[in-house]
């Protein structure tokens, strides 16, 4: 749901009738309709609207959702509120998720980095270890901020992008930032989907995933699974494919799952073993999703 209280506000101080904003930038009776409805305005119609009355869009219109988890998330972020929820998703899921892909990155230099946007790490760190840091970072912003959105391959070349851009591999010419892998790769020892056949591959998961009338966990893991199995991107794969699932526990309102790095090795096996035994990758996930009931427990915040 859409809030306009912000919109109200002005317009009321301003002394101006929904009519008047209307008759004044030729908008459609079925857009004011939508703010009286609580309904999303198109990006091209609340600018309009912010531009006339001289102010922000974000002043404008808020999300509010009925998931708990998610409204607090923006609600913290929205307010770079400290020692909450999205200040602990950023620090832990953020070092996690790079611990397991090699970065050498400490939790407490990843918390020094979101605290304080500084860096006061010691030598032997590679630069790039610190930008997919701050890039993590913004992913999960990006993560929280289109949630209830269908998952697109739009959405996923878009993370892709926020994680690699400006990191050395990005210099390499044969390197797709935000777009999928020019090079064939393999992982765990078997092939992964050919460059030809990514695009394809994705429409088909996409399509069969966002189908489903009611998504549950495990169905979420197993996406989770099937999308490391394409392997789209050239590098970055793990990374984005958590990111996804943190995505798609939001959207579904179910308590999400981080990766332990200590956990790793189990969930390397739970993903290359997926095709003959599903249960040591759920377990794993389920596993992940329980500590971070523990963390919402001891922030008392609902979640069921």
């Amino acid at each position: 749901m859409i809030s306009y209280e912000g919109l109200e506000k002005v317009l009321k101080d301003k002394r101006i009738s929904k009519t008047e904003l209307s008759t004044k930038l030729g908008l459609s009776t079925r857009t004011i309709a939508k703010i009286a409805k609580g309904e999303r305005l198109s990006i091209r119609s609340i600018k309009r609207i912010a531009d006339y009355l001289g102010e922000s869009p974000d002043m404008l219109m808020r999300v509010v959702s009925d998931n708990k988890i998610l409204q607090q998330l923006r609600e913290e972020k929205e307010i770079n509120l400290s020692g909450g929820i999205y200040h602990e998703l950023q620090v832990r899921m953020t070092y996690n998720s790079n611990h397991i892909e090699g970065s050498k990155l400490s939790e407490d230099q990843t918390r020094h980095i979101f605290e304080t946007d500084t860096v006061d790490i010691g030598d032997g760190v590679p630069v790039d270890d610190i930008l997919e840091t701050v890039h993590h970072f913004r992913a999960i912003d990006y993560v929280i901020d289109i949630a209830d959105e269908e998952l697109s391959e739009e959405i996923i070349k878009e993370l892709h992008y926020i994680i690699k851009h400006d990191t050395k591999d990005s210099k390499l010419p044969w390197f797709a930032v935000g777009d999928y892998k020019k090079r064939a790769n393999v992982v765990w020892g078997r092939e992964t989907s050919k460059p030809s056949e990514v695009h394809e591959h994705m429409v088909t998961l996409l399509s069969e995933y966002n189908a489903k009338e009611f998504v549950a966990v495990e169905d979420i893991i197993a996406l989770h699974a099937e999308f490391e199995y394409i392997h789209p991107f050239q590098d970055g794969n793990g990374r984005v494919g958590r990111l996804i699932a943190l995505k798609e526990c939001l959207r579904h309102n179910i308590v999400p799952f981080i990766i332990e790095d200590s956990k790793k090795n189990y969930y390397y096996r739970g993903l290359k073993e997926w095709n003959n035994e599903k249960g040591w990758l759920t377990d794993t996930c389920l596993d992940g999703q329980d500590t971070f009931k523990k963390l919402l427990d001891i922030l008392e915040i609902e979640y069921e």
